[in-house]
């Protein structure tokens, strides 16, 4: 086992957590103990699959598949940077983790043969239990190359966490999100790529929902995927100095108030 795996596993129960994995990945620990994974990108499939130098992997991998065994994964949409088809597999091998993920998931998560069971597809409007999370499904905009990819709002100890999912910025639909809210940390990406936010687009969305804390992701990982995060705290700082944020690290810890 990794030395990040591991400090998770003995984050001291009573509280909850937000991990930064890379990428759109997060992993969120309740106060009891229990896991929850969102977007993880662990392999280097991205590069392999679509054979171009700009998907290179440019993130260490700092944790694999097998090394924690998690209650729920949630993948927002099929690109492979979201559901990582080389690591999903070990992921659901224990035939206890329980997996939702968006519609557009389900014809590769039967090609890889994984646990039926416990795979529910999802569309935006639906809500699920399971354990210490309540988990709410809301609208994305991810464009033509994903038009059925989610956004996600976790609620865990009494805490929301809202995923933007990989989405351009749609302020029509603030209303919407803000029903659900208000959100105790916002994760919305800044790569400004393939109809996503750019640092711009970012903070607009947290200004408008005024989370208390919003994280911006999608940064680093790939060379064609951009994404700037010091345009982002500069924007921040400057345009909308009461707000909040945290840009992490990959492998830091949050601890969510």
């Amino acid at each position: 086992m990794n030395d990040f795996a591991l400090r998770i596993l003995t984050a001291t129960l009573g509280k909850t957590y937000l991990f930064s994995v890379g990428q759109a990945g997060y992993i969120v620990k309740s106060s009891s103990g229990q896991l929850l994974a969102i977007d993880l990108y662990l392999s280097d499939c991205v590069e392999r699959i679509e054979e171009h130098a700009g998907y290179k992997r440019m993130l260490p991998k700092i944790l694999n598949a097998d090394d924690l065994e998690f209650d729920v994964v949630i993948a927002t949409h099929s690109h492979k940077d979201h559901f990582d088809n080389d690591i999903m597999p070990e992921l659901m091998a224990n035939h206890r983790t329980c997996l939702f993920a968006s519609v557009d998931c389900k014809k590769e998560a039967k090609r890889l043969g994984l646990f039926e069971k416990n795979i529910s597809y999802v569309k935006p409007g639906e809500s699920y239990v399971h354990g210490d999370y309540i988990i709410d499904f809301v609208n994305c905009d991810h464009g033509e190359g994903a038009p059925e990819a989610v956004g996600v709002i976790v609620t865990v100890d009494g805490k929301k966490i809202y995923e933007t999912g990989d989405t351009c910025l749609r302020l029509d639909r603030v209303n919407e999100y803000l029903a659900k809210g208000p959100f105790n940390v916002m994760i919305a990406p800044i790569n400004g790529m393939y109809g996503n936010l750019n640092s711009e687009d970012c903070a607009k969305l947290a200004d408008a929902l005024k989370p208390k804390l919003t994280v911006p992701c999608h940064y680093g990982m790939f060379a064609s995927h951009m994404g700037a995060p010091g345009e982002f705290y500069n924007i921040m700082t400057k345009q909308y100095p009461e707000n909040k944020f945290l840009i992490m690290a990959q492998g830091e810890r949050l601890i969510i108030d």
